[in-house]
């Protein structure tokens, strides 16, 4: 079986669905048999600073 081109965009998609609490646990397996740990931890990181920045974004607006 090949390794699919995209894996650091499937990371992100896998961590949205995290974020979200949705998801079928077959497809969380079929996820974590493509991925690989640096780009779930990369993308982690990146969601989440994205998550405090809107967050701020949204506190920001509505105290203006």
């Amino acid at each position: 079986m090949t390794e699919p081109r995209n894996t650091f965009l499937r990371s992100m998609r896998t961590v949205a669905w995290a974020f979200l609490g949705l998801r079928k646990r077959s497809g969380h397996e079929e996820d974590l048999s493509h991925l690989r740990p640096s780009h779930i931890i990369v993308a982690g990181l990146i969601s989440g600073a994205v998550f405090v920045l809107l967050l701020i974004l949204a506190v920001r607006m509505a105290t203006a």
